[in-house]
């Protein structure tokens, strides 16, 4: 009898433990080679989708972060809105305020383009220039009560516009011991109370400046001005006219500085008097 030839291939020879006999597997070489060419096919598959898919997952898992960061700027954006409405608020009011002290919105002359263009205009803010600082005269000083006395007068005869309220230390915001009042530059500048002018001159943050002593340890300090109309150790009645308003000092605009102070304390002048008494 002949024995059977076979071809080239792989044997595999499987032996369990305890047993006295084998199991033999014989792989032909051509379905070795054909299973190895599936691998790789595979193998080249999964990179395929890999490289085309994994950038998509990628952003997939990226997406709850986006999220989060278009909710931020989403915040972030009315933040930015709201001090946009606040900033045109402010801006209205500084426009208000600047038309009291002398300016005025009007239109600026038309400019014409060339021949058939459309006329341009705009609205500007055109500002009148400051007062020229004047003596006050005899007649408005005829008021003024004689004596020393405590701070009753308010120290304005004009309309004033309250720029600036009193702040206290224990605030969080800038201190200011006293009022500012908008006015003109030129605008007469009243003693609140009668007393002895003790101070006088230039300062850094209060520009020229006038300080009066009254009776029980008040004292009146009056800044920003344009012109003194007094001298030291001078007595002065209660709405004499001491000075004239300006822009001196650390000042955005006209308007005057007005403290009282007792007892070397800063106390709001509108606890002891208001305009137009």
């Amino acid at each position: 009898m002949g024995r059977l030839v076979r071809g080239p291939g792989y044997t595999v020879m499987v032996h369990r433990d305890g047993s006295l006999r084998s199991r033999e597997l014989r792989v032909p070489l051509w379905i070795a080679r054909v299973s190895l060419l599936l691998f790789v096919a595979v193998a080249l598959v999964v990179l395929l989708v890999v490289a085309t898919y994994g950038p998509i997952v990628m952003a997939a898992a990226r997406e709850p972060l986006l999220v989060r960061q278009v909710a931020r700027l989403t915040e972030e954006n009315g933040r930015i809105a709201e001090l946009a409405t606040a900033l045109d608020e402010a801006e209205a009011r500084y426009a208000q305020l600047r038309g009291m002290l002398g300016a005025q919105i009007g239109q600026p002359p038309l400019r014409a383009g060339g021949a058939g263009a459309a006329q341009i205009a705009d609205e500007r803010l055109y500002v009148a220039p400051p007062l020229v600082a004047r003596a006050p005269s005899t007649q408005s000083d005829s008021a003024a009560t004689a004596g020393p006395s405590i701070p009753r007068v308010w120290p304005l005869s004009v309309p004033s516009y309250r720029t600036r309220g009193m702040v206290g230390s224990n605030s969080r915001q800038e201190v200011h011991p006293g009022i500012d009042l908008a006015v003109p530059v030129g605008s007469d500048v009243r003693a609140a109370g009668g007393g002895i002018v003790r101070q006088l001159g230039e300062d850094p943050s209060y520009g020229l400046f006038v300080m009066v002593q009254h009776p029980e340890g008040y004292l009146t300090m009056y800044g920003h001005l344009s012109r003194v109309l007094v001298v030291r150790n001078d007595m002065v009645r209660a709405g004499q006219v001491i000075a004239l308003s300006g822009n001196t000092g650390r000042s955005t605009a006209p308007h005057l500085h007005f403290e009282i102070r007792l007892g070397g304390r800063s106390i709001d002048p509108l606890t002891l008097l208001r305009e137009g008494r």
